[in-house]
């Protein structure tokens, strides 16, 4: 068995969002086919999320992230909760977090956006999404979505 001692673990954060819309059958959330693929080559249906650029906080992150791998501008309903994971990259060993809010759809339609990383951004009912969203960190974001818009249902 290998040592993990000298292996050193990097940090790396991102920030995204839960986009949601409430239309005449239901609550929709946007989500992404990003082009990079899973380990094993296959696709990844997952929420839109990345890194901050410069001093941006988490909320100017997860807008901008949403706005340019969807073509959805949005707005900060509240925070989710942070996730966190690791995974290995080139052999490194990544501890990453991630920042969800939910936000509330203002304008765009990601089935006409088009971004090199991404190869298909759609809205799709929250209760299927909750179950078919290919990261257990993002299914639990888009349940923790639907919890809050059904309490505001109240």
């Amino acid at each position: 068995m290998a040592s993990r001692r000298g292996s050193k673990t990097e940090l790396e954060f991102s920030a995204g969002g839960v986009v949601v819309r409430v239309a005449g059958d239901g609550a929709q959330c946007v989500v992404i086919v990003p082009s990079r693929r899973a380990a094993g080559g296959r696709r990844v249906l997952a929420l839109p999320k990345g890194h901050p650029d410069g001093d941006e906080t988490p909320e100017q992150a997860a807008l901008r992230e949403v706005r340019e791998e969807t073509g959805v501008e949005a707005e900060i309903v509240e925070p989710l909760e942070t996730i966190g994971y690791w995974y290995q990259r080139d052999g490194r060993r990544i501890r990453k977090s991630v920042a969800f809010f939910l936000l509330r759809h203002l304008a765009g339609d990601p089935e006409v956006h088009r971004d090199h990383e991404i190869d298909e951004a759609r809205w799709m009912p929250i209760d299927q999404a909750a179950k078919e969203l290919t990261y257990p960190g993002d299914r639990k974001m888009v349940r923790l979505a639907a919890a809050k818009l059904d309490g505001d249902a109240r």
